[in-house]
Parts: structure tokens; sequence; C-alpha cells
């Protein structure tokens, strides 16, 4: 087990002093965090298809993201190091950005259809090009159509430790039409499926619109500039003419 004195952060130590839960956090740290996996836990990554990977840059602005595979997806180096692969996405980086900047990851492995459990793995994180991993790990999944990783993240285990079942749902699987891993279409993808896209599309043309109607307006104004010049000069003709 992790000595207790050297885990936790500044503020979960603040917050179960003022909650009264600094007894039974001890207890936890105690008995159910570790500084590596033990063989259960290596048995749980190696069966799991999915991940949810966060991730902080260095101001703490923090992201959560997705990662899934095939079941040993997510490979187990040793019992103290993990690595799981970055396969071509939307170009974004958002998490290998991170890592850049604050490299630490927190991992979070749920099992929602047999034991609805979870298992949480947090620790100091590098990446590594997919050549260079494998001259220095053998037996890493080969590379398939679609996920053909371009980078690893190895993460060096800190804690390892039980996400318990209270609240987990449980999940049936079912068929699902085979998924297109790698793909740019844009159907396989997702699409707009929360409309985003349009909305930017809307506010753009919005804004095209209100950019126009004040050019009109302008031009409008532009347009009778020479009207009021020639009344005002027609005006002071006449009020010149009185006076003679």
């Amino acid at each position: 087990m992790l000595d207790t004195q050297q885990h936790g952060s500044d503020g979960e130590r603040e917050l179960q002093r003022r909650l009264g839960t600094r007894e039974r956090a001890e207890r936890f740290y105690d008995e159910q965090v570790l500084d590596m996996l033990n063989g259960a836990m290596i048995d749980f990554v190696r069966r799991m298809d999915m991940a949810f990977i966060a991730t902080a840059d260095r101001h703490g602005e923090c992201d959560a993201s997705f990662r899934a595979g095939k079941p040993g997806f997510l490979h187990i180096i040793d019992e103290r190091t993990i690595a799981y692969p970055e396969y071509r996405g939307n170009g974004v980086m958002a998490s290998l950005g991170n890592l850049l900047e604050n490299p630490h990851v927190g991992i979070l492995l749920i099992d929602f259809s047999r034991d609805l459990i979870g298992l949480h793995i947090n620790g100091p994180a590098r990446i590594v090009e997919d050549d260079s991993l494998r001259g220095q790990v053998p037996g890493l999944p080969p590379a398939e159509r679609g996920r053909a990783a371009t980078h690893w993240v190895v993460v060096a285990i800190e804690e390892a430790y039980i996400h318990c079942r209270k609240h987990i749902p449980h999940l049936v699987s079912a068929p699902r039409e085979a998924r297109q891993w790698g793909t740019d279409g844009t159907r396989a993808k997702g699409g707009d499926y929360f409309g985003a896209s349009a909305q930017a599309y809307a506010e753009e043309q919005a804004t095209i619109a209100s950019v126009g109607a004040t050019r009109a307006e302008a031009d409008d104004v532009s347009a009778r500039i020479p009207s009021f010049a020639t009344e005002a000069g027609a005006f002071m003709a006449a009020v010149a003419g009185r006076r003679q």
C-alpha cells in the first residue's frame, strides 16, 4: 500500500479536515490504493475495450477524452507501466497537447457489463512514437486498418485503486454496424450531431447580412450627400438674391 503521508493533494487533505472524513479517507488509502497493478488489476485492464482519459494543461485547464479499441489495446508493459495508443483523430491533439505541458494523466476504466466495477490509474506520462516503442517493448498490438498507432502514451503508475460499483449502470452489449476506424466520413464520425457547425454557419450568415445592411445604409447616406449639398447651395443663392 501507499504511504498515506505521501498520498492525496493538499485540497483533498484540507476538505477531509473540514468535512470530518479524514479517518475514512486514510482507511481507503491504506486498504485500496496501490502504487502498482496487482494480478487482478492486470487481468481487468487486459479485458477492457475503452477508457476515459483526463489531462490538464500547465494552467490547470482540464480535458476529458475517450479511447477505445479491442480488449488489450491498453498494453501492460509491466506491473508499474502501461501504454495506450493514439490513433488518427480529428487533428486537435487536445490530450497530447496537455501532456506536452503537464505530463500527468488520469485513466478511468469501467466494466459496465459484467462486474460493474471501475479502476483508476494515475501517474506521469510521456509521448513515444510508435516505431520507437515497438523497438523497446515486445508484444504491442499489431497495426490494423484504421487502427495504426502514430504515438503511444506511456504511463508510470503512481496510483491504482478501485472505483466503487454502487453508481455504475449495468449496460448490455448490443449488435451495431461495423466501426469505421480511422475514417474521415462525416456520417461515420457522427456528423453535426449537436448542431455546432450549423449554428456557426447561421451566425456567420447573420454577421454577413448585418455588415451588408450597414454598408447599404452607408451607401444610401453617401448617395444623398450630393443632394444635400445642391439644396444647400440653392438655399444660399436664394438668400444672396434677396439681400440684393
